[in-house]
């Protein structure tokens, strides 16, 4: 027996980016699928469904010219399936194969942490979101992509604006606007830098885009990079935040991490699973579905949350705490099948490994202020927007 897709229209599109964990409970107790009016969505939910949508692209299709990440960054190989989505991945693999994380970015990802922690440590308190995790995300992707001239603040920038026009569920005019204005200035970016990277390859990303055989079109390179921009940035500086707030918030996992610093690369997957920085990515019914007892029809634009299967109850015990020595289980922060996160393992590597034990090491007893607390927002995209923090400098 099959059942229509039920539909919440009692929700507002605020009450999910203050705090969407009420709403994604109430539609996992709903069903497998469930229309959210205020998102203009079927939100998938439950952790299995979205696995079982994952592993069958000729349904559950990624390429979809109506979607907003389309509208907002144009043809990317992360809305194509098949043959098309790997060749296009395997035109990335040079920036990111583990010889290269390891000998050329990770001295790299060092350098950028240390300097940053070096100015900030004797200050004392700080915001860790723009002292820190913002240009530390920022300056890391830089490198990644292999841009040259523009500030941290100015990528930082067309980041913010390309996942706010990416998730712009509300159908807001004036955050289109500031998505797309940022993408013609990312594709300037783009051009400046081009002759340089024919002429100089390297593990930078736009170089091994433009020396893959045959070299990317430059339509598919622009596309590519913006969708970089916006995963690339936000979800290492929003880990970073979380990661740190996870820790602050819970001395004693923090005193045992910090003992045993095989345990930071658990602190950052458990930061992921708390509070997934990509928590809704799109998918389009391809063509008439059952999931779990709810038809889907054909053009049925799908919703996979992410930031909601992270907290199933059905999957994970007690799935709104913070906890790093929790039962392993793998989440979906970074996706799965196909589509899972070319840079997680680049992500793993800078946050994990790299900044956040210096952090905790360089700003010693790091706690919260308790006259200005964390502010964590966000729907499609969440993390913490504001992290006042002090330390003993």
């Amino acid at each position: 027996m099959t059942v229509a897709v039920p539909v919440i229209s009692d929700v507002t599109y605020q009450d999910l980016v203050v705090d969407p964990y009420p709403v994604f409970k109430r539609i996992r107790d709903t069903g497998p699928a469930v229309f959210l009016s205020a998102a203009n969505l079927t939100l998938v939910t439950r952790f299995e469904d979205i696995t079982e949508v994952e592993r069958d692209a000729e349904t559950y299709s990624s390429y979809n010219p109506a979607s907003l990440v389309h509208n907002v960054m144009g043809p990317t190989f992360m809305r194509r399936d098949g043959a098309d989505h790997q060749a296009g991945r395997r035109s990335l693999d040079p920036s990111f194969r583990p010889a290269a994380i390891k000998e050329h970015w990770t001295p790299k990802f060092d350098a950028i942490a240390g300097r940053l922690l070096d100015a900030l440590a004797p200050t004392g308190e700080a915001d860790l979101f723009p002292a820190l995790a913002a240009p530390i995300a920022s300056l890391s992707l830089m490198e990644l992509i292999g841009f040259r001239d523009v500030a941290w603040e100015t990528l930082a920038h067309w980041s913010q604006a390309l996942i706010d026009g990416g998730g712009n569920y509300s159908r807001d005019g004036e955050i289109e606007r500031i998505a797309l204005e940022a993408g013609k200035s990312v594709d300037e970016a783009i051009d400046a830098v081009l002759d340089y990277h024919r002429a100089n390859p390297s593990p930078a990303i736009l170089s091994s885009m433009l020396h893959t055989d045959p070299p990317m079109p430059i339509e598919e390179i622009r596309g590519n990079i913006k969708v970089i921009i916006g995963g690339g940035l936000n979800e290492p500086r929003d880990a970073l935040l979380t990661l740190i707030l996870g820790l602050v918030q819970n001395p004693e996992q923090k005193e045992r991490v910090q003992a045993s610093p095989e345990h930071w690369p658990l602190a950052f997957d458990e930061a992921v699973r708390w509070i997934s920085p990509i928590g809704v990515y799109p998918r389009r019914v391809a063509r008439p579905a059952v999931l779990s007892g709810v038809a889907l029809p054909e053009g049925a634009q799908l919703g996979l949350c992410a930031g909601a299967a992270n907290r199933d109850d059905r999957r994970f015990d007690d799935p709104d705490s913070y906890d790093v020595f929790r039962a392993k289980k793998s989440h979906l922060a970074f996706g799965s099948g196909p589509h899972f996160c070319l840079g997680s393992w680049v992500a793993r590597q800078n946050i994990g490994r790299i900044v956040a034990p210096k952090v905790f090491e360089r700003l010693r007893n790091l706690r919260l202020r308790e006259e200005a607390p964390p502010v964590v927002r966000g729907f499609a995209f969440r993390g913490p927007v504001s992290l006042p923090v002090r330390w003993d400098p």
